[in-house]
Order: C-alpha cells, then sequence, then structure tokens
C-alpha cells in the first residue's frame, strides 16, 4: 500500500484506510473519504501542494499532509 500523495495525475486507486486521529480523520471521512471509495488524482500543483482528486463524483482538493494520511491500493 501507498499513501495518496504517491500518486500521479491520472491515476486511479481504491482507499484502504485512513491514518491520523480525532478531528483530522472525522473531517476527511465527513468529505466522503472512506474505506473502499475509488479515488482518481485529477492535479498535483507545481510544487506538490494542494492535490485535486475525484471522489464521489465530485473534485476535492486535499493538502499533502491530508492525503499521506489516505492510504491506497
Amino acid at each position: 500500500m501507498k499513501s495518496l500523495k504517491e500518486l500521479n495525475p491520472g491515476e486511479k486507486a481504491v482507499i484502504k484506510s485512513i491514518s491520523g486521529e480525532g478531528a483530522v480523520k472525522r473531517r476527511l471521512m465527513d468529505m466522503g473519504v472512506t474505506r473502499g471509495a475509488e479515488i482518481l488524482v485529477r492535479k498535483v500543483a507545481p510544487l506538490g501542494d494542494p492535490i485535486e482528486v475525484n471522489i464521489r463524483g465530485y473534485e476535492l482538493t486535499l493538502r499533502k499532509a491530508e492525503a499521506d494520511n489516505i492510504l491506497v491500493e
């Protein structure tokens, strides 16, 4: 498994787990980032932060620190 921030634009993956604790994990789950969801990396900013993804039919922008908490396969 690897983290979401390691994926390149155009790559798809399935979320396997979300690390982190408390409010960070809850916030990600409230945005639809849940286990088993398919995620597509749309764009990565030139310096790598933020990352734009497509999940559950909508666009979501995540910071690298947040994307590092999302493990995909």
